[in-house]
């Protein structure tokens, strides 16, 4: 686009996002026609989550509805929050139990939990989100602005010491966004309310209570108080007339309705929270003998959230504020100084690391006489932890890494997959002020991540059937495999829900590793390929094993008990590897999907007695004989002995029953609600069909290339079977799998080394 079409496009955002300022009646006439627009301020934010929408994930094996809100859509998923569905679930469930008036409005919403957990993304995910609510239609946020020019005798009313103009230069906003409808006397209100209400589709009402702010206060009293001199009947009319005061829409932002306060500020009590008296105004202002709210800054953190959200980040820094904030859910008010109070409308929101449980605990062995009791009983807790899900982690860590930041929505498990195995390109400047490539290969960010998750799993409820990572990947994707039995989840007893998450290893601790070895000089060589630039999952792993006990965040005894659990992950990483090197060779011996499909729908129509439709449309019966042959040349399962015919023996039926036949039946109950075509089913689905469409052996292998020889593979000798077979592995490798030439070549290099005794 030209300069001028972006202009043009900035002016159409900004024409979309903001309003004429209107006259009070027509927003109330605004109003009974959107009465949404009214909602107080935990209806509201509960209104921004919702419009958001809801996604299907899957987390701790289980499938969750996830609001899209906490996925920071408006920014492309930068700020998104990976994981704690079910934690944010229950944030929601409060805040509408909140909204709704349901028992919980004296609670501040406590978020904690160890460092690194997406407490920080939470605040920035709600920022974003409702920054971009207000600026729609239906999430339009209103507040007043006043203007007492034009009033015989009066002095303006005004921020600073500078005398009032005119015109636009008259109008003051209300300094802490107060909600238009308090300016109404409570018993107008409460009808006006009630129409609203009942004009609402919604199941919670809007609820405004309180009063004007002392600021829209002052212009008020002022404005009524001149035009009772004159004589006016119609008081209330004439000091909220168009020409004194205006309703204008604003954009939710960090010091306007949502405030937050930060570890670092500083400042009393009273500062902090509301704000501060400005002496210079108190002098030049004419206070008749008080103190004018004129000359009160607005700027403490429950004022620039009134209307909407207030954050205290890092609660135990400002431990001292906390139980001041006691009476601000039980009362919704606050004090400027000893005569003048203030009504707030906010949620309430702290967050904070694992400290503050010790600071609030510090008198618990007082028991009845605990001073902080009353506080705690007023915290509703909700408590973030370290991811749990392999593909989440994997996610994180190449945000980490990268400036990745769309969300992971995946449709299926293979998608997540190829996602998760993908390698990683970065740039990076050594000493001698040269930028050059360093390749991550495939899997080994996966790898990383899955150390990470198994250093988070509690053991303790785990069978002694199942490893440390059957139970990361059952977390994960809801399942495993055991040859050609698929384990699910609900199969597999984890008695008590144990303490996963609540430590291990950080996503930062493997950021730092990584961004270590991009720097770290390799020891490989290859005469042609750049092996030296590359690293490998098994690298990844040692040296974040190996540096455990360096690192300051972890105490000795983790760092001993992570350092336990690496030798599964290898294992698990190395048949990764193996699986990709075994496709790439046999790649031109798969059976194609078509093949696989055609053959599960014969043995399911076999099985219900009913016949087929062919390529010309006619009902035929299952073709026996292309049941054979796949059973027989495919799945290596049977021999012509086992068929009378093409008809099958006893052993054959049972195969097709119990291993065919029982995996579609079970996809038909995972989708009861929909209607069952067998033709809807991915073949991967069946255990025994996965292992024909890529789940190769090393029998396979000596039995397809005879001559083949995993000893010579590092060089192997011109003319070869073992030369030909290594050409077309590697090529396949880069081709399916994404690997370059070096990282296909070390791969496979490490798996033959791993196999070659199953030659010797």
């Amino acid at each position: 686009m030209s300069g001028d079409q972006y202009i043009e496009a900035a002016d159409r955002t900004l024409d979309a996002t903001y309003e004429e300022p209107m006259s009070l009646d027509t927003y109330i006439e605004t109003l009974l026609s959107k009465p949404g627009i009214a909602a107080h301020a935990p209806k509201y934010l509960l209104a921004a989550i919702e419009a958001a929408g809801t996604r299907t994930v899957i987390e701790e094996g289980e499938e969750k509805q996830r609001y899209r809100f906490f996925d920071d859509p408006w920014n492309d998923g930068e700020h998104a929050i990976l994981g704690n569905t079910e934690v944010l679930n229950r944030f929601v469930d409060d805040l509408r139990s909140i909204a709704a008036g349901r028992g919980k409005e004296e609670k501040i919403l406590w978020l904690d939990g160890p460092t690194a957990t997406g407490k920080s993304e939470l605040k920035r995910c709600l920022v974003n989100g409702l920054r971009e609510y207000s600026k729609t239609e239906d999430g339009r946020r209103y507040t007043m602005e006043w203007n007492v020019a034009g009033v015989e005798g009066s002095a303006g009313l005004t921020y600073s010491d500078e005398p009032a103009t005119a015109d636009e230069d008259d109008w003051y906003e209300s300094p802490v966004q107060s909600h238009p409808l308090t300016v109404f006397p409570e018993s107008v209100r409460k009808d006006l309310l009630t129409e609203l209400n009942e004009r609402l589709d919604d199941h919670i009402p809007v609820r405004v209570e309180g009063e004007l702010d002392p600021f829209s206060r002052e212009a008020y009293e002022y404005l009524e108080e001149q035009y009772r001199r004159q004589g006016v009947e119609d008081l209330f009319s004439e000091a909220t007339a168009r020409q004194h005061l205006r309703i204008k829409n604003f954009v939710v932002d960090i010091g306007q309705g949502i405030g937050i306060l930060h570890s670092e500020d500083e400042g009393s009590p009273k500062e902090r929270l509301v704000g501060s008296w400005m002496h210079g105004m108190l002098r030049e202002l004419d206070s008749r003998g008080r103190k004018n709210p004129q000359a009160f800054s607005y700027d403490g953190v429950l004022s620039q959230g009134n209307g909407l959200l207030t954050i205290v980040e890092d609660a135990s820094q400002h431990a001292d504020l906390l139980q001041k904030l006691l009476n601000v859910p039980d009362e919704g008010r606050v004090k400027l100084d000893k005569g003048i109070g203030m009504d707030i409308d906010t949620q309430l929101i702290i967050i904070s690391n694992p400290d503050l449980q010790g600071q609030l605990n510090k008198h618990v062995e007082r028991e009845g006489q605990d001073p902080l009791k009353a506080l705690k009983r007023r915290l509703d807790r909700h408590r973030f932890t370290y991811l749990t899900n392999l593909s989440l982690e994997a996610e994180l860590l190449r945000r980490e890494l990268t400036d990745e930041t769309s969300v992971w929505d995946a449709s299926t498990w293979d998608q997540l997959e190829e996602w998760m195995r993908a390698p990683l390109t970065i740039q990076v400047r050594g000493a001698d002020d040269i930028v050059r490539d360093r390749e991550i290969a495939p899997h080994s960010i996966e790898a990383a991540a899955l150390y990470a998750v198994v250093s988070r799993l509690d053991t303790t409820n785990l069978p002694e059937e199942h490893s440390i990572v059957d139970k990361a990947l059952l977390f994960d994707r809801g399942y495993i495999r055991d040859g050609e039995e698929r384990i699910d989840i609900e199969d597999v007893e984890f008695e008590g829900e144990g303490t996963n998450g609540e430590h291990g290893i950080p996503v930062t601790y493997t950021r730092d590793i990584i961004a270590d070895l991009l720097h770290e000089e390799s020891e490989r060589f290859h005469e042609e390929l750049a092996v030296e630039s590359v690293i490998m999952p098994r690298d990844l792993l040692d040296t974040m094993a190996e540096r455990l006990t360096d690192a300051p965040v972890f105490s000795t005894t983790e760092a001993a008990e992570f350092e336990q659990r690496i030798a599964p992950v290898k294992e698990y990483a190395f048949s990764q590897q193996e699986e990709d090197v075994l496709n790439a060779m046999m790649r031109d011996k798969r059976v194609d999907e078509a093949t696989v499909a055609e053959y599960v729908e014969h043995v399911y129509a076999w099985s219900q007695g009913d016949k087929i439709e062919n390529e010309r449309g006619e009902r035929v019966e299952p073709d026996q004989l292309k049941m054979k042959l796949f059973e027989i040349e495919h799945l290596g399962r049977f021999e012509e002995d086992d068929y009378s015919g093409n008809q099958p023996s006893d052993a054959v039926t049972a195969f097709r029953t119990e291993q065919i036949i029982t995996a579609l039946n079970r996809h038909a109950w995972r989708n009861r609600d929909e209607e069952f075509r067998v033709a809807a089913v991915n073949p991967k689905e069946i255990p025994v069909i996965k292992a024909v469409l890529g789940n190769y052996s090393w029998a396979d292998i000596e039995r397809t290339y005879e001559d083949f020889d995993p000893n010579q593979w590092d060089n192997p000798p011109s003319g070869t079977e073992t030369e030909t077979l290594k050409e077309a592995t590697i090529q396949n490798m880069q081709e399916l799998y994404d690997y370059s030439e070096a990282t296909a070549e070390l791969t496979s290099r490490h798996v033959m080394s791993q196999v070659s005794y199953k030659w010797d």
